[in-house]
């Protein structure tokens, strides 16, 4: 399986700033491409290589290949909504390819600069490049955060034989009150997390407003801050039902929840919580933990998994009278609502399962 590896650098004070005039031509020139994209209506790249292939060579001192890469930048931000003209920060992650960039082992890197290439050491090489058997693939991005280079690469690791028989599936529920819920009944709150977003939205306002110098220090020392407490609570939950999961050589059931914010209406007091709602990023990691640890995940579709009783199977409205709590108005089976719908997506992959061996 592919993972991105963070690989931070230890660049000479002239080999960073060598860096960081690249990336500002590059992103310069990126801009500059995408200007024409926009102007012509074309996210073609050979297209567009030919009408500003020249310019960006001499007008921002470029070589070819870094030139052919901020093209292929501007046509894939362009792709991505033609109806905007894309603008690239200047010291926005730049893309190396083989061409650009040449391993010395993994103990240094060496990068193409508008002033001829640079060996810079690698100080940190991440977890997986450590492991055996893994190996480096493609290109990689050159970034720059807080005052730190990293490099983002890709890394081949080998993947753990599958188990050899899935004895059931852990169905797992996603939400914004309940981060996940799973077919156990064991739930991981969101609370924290949006205790923490609330309380950097009220900080973020108050020091914008005021807008001195310290207040903008402080905004940008925290900028980072919220993403990383977010991430660090998706892999705590991800490990725990990853490792639950092959504790009971189970298989574990995701909802799909592709297009869910342009599927769903809220109120405006919840717009902001439904925006910054990380199920991709809890979905990403559970998945990548589940390969690494030989067990099965399968995407399910999620209607009526909240509304349908998985005692007697019927489907209403009116089974969920409020967010929490779930009554069949069939049956009258009563219990949490995340909980029922967790077991429903369980039990959707196990059909799905049987599909797939029919």
């Amino acid at each position: 399986m592919l993972v991105t590896e963070m690989l931070k650098l230890a660049p000479s004070p002239e080999q960073g700033q060598a860096l960081l005039a690249t990336m500002r031509a590059c992103n310069a020139a990126a801009t500059r491409a995408a200007e024409v994209a926009f102007a012509h209506r074309t996210a073609n790249k050979i297209a567009l290589q030919r009408l500003v292939y020249a310019e960006l060579r001499h007008g921002f001192g470029l070589s070819a290949q870094m030139a052919v890469r901020s093209i292929a930048k501007a046509c894939e931000a362009y792709k991505r909504d033609k109806t905007i003209k894309p603008v690239f920060r200047p010291l926005g992650a730049v893309a190396y390819d083989q061409r650009i960039l040449t391993w010395k082992g993994q103990e240094a890197v060496s990068l193409l600069t508008l002033g001829g290439r640079v060996v810079v050491p690698v100080l940190y090489r991440g977890r997986w490049l450590q492991r055996e058997g893994t190996r480096l693939r493609g290109q990689a991005d050159l970034v720059y955060r807080d005052g730190v280079f990293f490099l983002a690469v890709v890394v081949e690791i080998p993947e753990p034989p599958r188990q050899q028989e899935t004895q059931g599936w852990l169905g797992v529920d996603l939400g914004i009150v309940n981060l996940a819920t799973d077919s156990t009944g064991e739930s991981y709150s969101g609370k924290g997390v949006r205790a923490v977003r609330r309380r950097n939205a009220r900080l973020r306002a108050r020091l914008q407003a005021k807008g001195t110098k310290s207040a903008k220090r402080l905004l940008k020392r925290r900028r980072r801050k919220e993403s990383r407490f977010v991430r660090n609570v998706n892999h705590v939950i991800a490990k725990k039902l990853v490792g639950k999961a092959k504790d009971t050589r189970s298989g574990i059931a995701l909802e799909d929840l592709t297009g869910i914010r342009d599927r769903v209406t809220v109120h405006k007091a919840q717009r902001a919580d439904l925006h910054s709602w990380g199920f991709h990023q809890l979905r990403t990691f559970v998945t990548y933990k589940a390969a690494l640890a030989g067990v099965a995940v399968r995407l399910v579709d999620p209607r009526n998994t909240s509304r349908t009783c998985p005692g007697c199977g019927h489907l209403d409205k009116r089974n969920r009278p409020a967010r929490d709590e779930f009554r069949c108005v069939s049956c009258g089976l009563a219990g949490l609502a995340d909980h029922f719908a967790a077991i429903n997506i369980g039990r959707r992959a196990v059909g799905h399962a049987a599909d797939d061996a029919a």
